[in-house]
């Protein structure tokens, strides 16, 4: 039996009316039904950085938690943390391809996977004094980073090449034609010289920076390099003679040391090759010229 809860008058069920107020009668809500089978949540990435200026990034790696990572790079692991090493890609065409590409970036061939069926712990460190830099990806999002850059990214992160937007950025740029190029979801971790500075471009702001020493960027900063200016400064400002110029909006990271100046600082007497990558270095090296 329905009762108005205004008046408190009886009313017949499914009476839409109070038959002596005339007010609504209040529905029911529905029951709820039952909850959507929620998707499972990715586990994230369990990881510290430690060191000051050789540093290594210990990864506890969860149950079924996988990641890849240049070869050579391994410090140590657990025992229970299984290791492979391969090329990427599932088809033999995808696999030359990447070793292809990761060979243009100064990459060795292979990556090494890790993975553990229950807790384990990985280290992983560069080849030389330097930091290393985590950068979370969202999904679709890229970051461009400098040759040999890359340490070690989760599975769900792409990794491909890409070439400069411009020609002068080629020629005359520390990076050559060809940057590596990481495409999110998840995290990736690179490796550069010395101490990092990090700057959050607003759009139309411009920063530059001395060929060279870029170690990574968003895909959304514009990248090219310009002449430094008078002669005088060009030939003897000791910076080269271009500047890389970057315009929002967008993140980036420069380092304070690259490894050819370290080189060329505890050697003075020795013969390097020129002080940066460019393009012709690339160029000679795809063609086999010495």
């Amino acid at each position: 039996m329905a009762f108005c809860t205004v008046c408190g008058s009886q009313v017949a069920p499914g009476t839409r009316y109070c038959n002596n107020c005339g007010q609504p009668m209040a529905v029911a809500a529905a029951a709820p039904g039952p909850l959507a089978a929620a998707a499972p949540v990715p586990v994230p990435l369990d990881y510290t950085i430690q060191g000051d200026n050789l540093q290594v990034a210990r990864v506890r790696l969860q149950p079924g938690q996988e990641i890849y990572a240049d070869a050579g790079r391994m410090v140590y692991k657990t025992a229970n943390v299984q290791w492979d090493t391969r090329m990427t890609g599932s088809s033999l065409g995808q696999k030359l391809l990447g070793a292809f590409k990761r060979s243009i970036t100064g990459e060795s061939l292979f990556v090494t996977y890790f993975r553990c069926d229950g807790d384990g712990e990985v280290g992983l460190a560069g080849h030389y004094p330097g930091k290393i830099q985590a950068f979370e990806l969202s999904a679709g999002r890229s970051l461009l980073a400098q040759r040999d850059a890359f340490l070690f990214a989760e599975t769900t992160v792409q990794y491909n090449v890409a070439l400069v937007k411009k020609m002068g950025a080629g020629f005359f740029g520390g990076e050559g034609f060809i940057l590596e190029k990481f495409t999110g979801p998840g995290l990736v971790f690179v490796h550069a010289g010395g101490d990092f500075v990090d700057f959050d471009l607003e759009a139309g702001q411009t920063l530059q920076v001395e060929a060279g020493c870029l170690v990574a960027f968003d895909d959304t900063v514009d990248y090219d390099f310009q002449f430094v200016g008078g002669i005088k400064t060009a030939l003897f400002g000791g910076e080269g003679l271009f500047l890389a110029t970057l315009t929002g909006p967008g993140h980036l990271v420069v380092q304070s040391m690259t490894i050819e100046r370290l080189r060329r600082e505890l050697a003075p007497n020795a013969t390097h090759d020129r002080d940066e990558h460019t393009a012709l270095d690339t160029l000679g090296g795809l063609l086999g010229s010495q």
